[in-house]
């Protein structure tokens, strides 16, 4: 993509694990559509996979130390953002984590524990990173989160996850209210069974995946580059009117009722 709609643009990404990670599909796009980005990494064991990647963009692409279940520490990852530049005009959320066991059994053996962790990492998160971003913002912005069907429909042992995207979905509701005013548009994009390392985690993805391609009305999910196309037109001007929404990029299979 040569097009550079992101020109001048500089933005925040959370999530990228590995480069089959959709916020790393969406994090190219952006880079090929002009933004200048800035890294989390969640714990040093994700460290190096993140840096290996973020080094496409040339050396000193900025990368720093967020766990987004801490306040502390986004707020650190926040002052270090401020240190490399005095505006924001975008943030990635592509943040989701249940325990595994909560992803396999039955939805109504869920843990207090799995059911808070999970909120807390799929759907806080996104208010506590908007409550650092809002301010950097004084000319308006984007912020996109990603989200999946399961927060509408039940996907069996999506589980407690789909219940968490719900609410991550509510969240982007009252965050676009409460931003509006700024200019700060706020967003999900739906993506369709993608082959990544969280969606493996899922008891039964494979049929997951099969089912959908054949149901879906062009017959297929999505493909990482896609989503980038869609989250390069949320971050841009041309979507300037569109916020609290979710857009379903899934083949159709959203629509299909049987």
């Amino acid at each position: 993509m040569t097009n550079q709609m992101l020109a001048g643009k500089v933005g925040v990404v959370f999530g990228v694990a590995n480069k089959r990670s959709i916020a790393w599909a969406i994090a190219k796009a952006w880079a090929a559509a002009g933004a200048r980005l800035i890294f989390n990494y969640q714990g040093e064991r994700l460290r190096e996979n993140v840096e290996d990647l973020v080094s496409e963009f040339g050396e000193g692409t900025p990368l720093f130390p967020c766990d987004v279940s801490s306040d502390a520490e986004i707020s650190a990852f926040f002052e270090k953002v401020r240190g490399e530049t005095n505006q924001l005009d975008l943030m990635l959320h592509s943040v989701a984590y249940a325990p595994k066991e909560a992803l396999e059994g039955d939805f109504v053996n869920t843990s207090r524990e799995a059911f808070r962790i999970a909120h807390d990492i799929s759907a806080y998160s996104l208010v506590g990173l908007a409550r650092e971003a809002a301010p950097m913002m004084p000319n308006g912005g984007s912020i996109v989160a990603m989200t999946y069907y399961g927060a509408q429909k039940v996907v069996p042992h999506y589980n407690v996850m789909g219940v968490a995207k719900a609410s991550l979905e509510a969240s982007t509701r009252y965050l676009a209210y409460d931003l509006g005013p700024k200019k700060i548009r706020v967003n999900c994009i739906s993506a369709g069974p993608v082959n990544t390392l969280a969606a493996r985690g899922i008891s039964g993805f494979t049929q997951m995946l099969k089912y959908c391609q054949e149901r879906a009305p062009l017959k297929r999910s999505c493909d990482p580059s896609e989503l980038g196309a869609t989250g390069v037109f949320l971050a841009s001007d041309g979507a300037a009117a569109i916020t609290g929404q979710v857009i379903y990029v899934d083949g159709g299979y959203q629509i299909i009722g049987m």
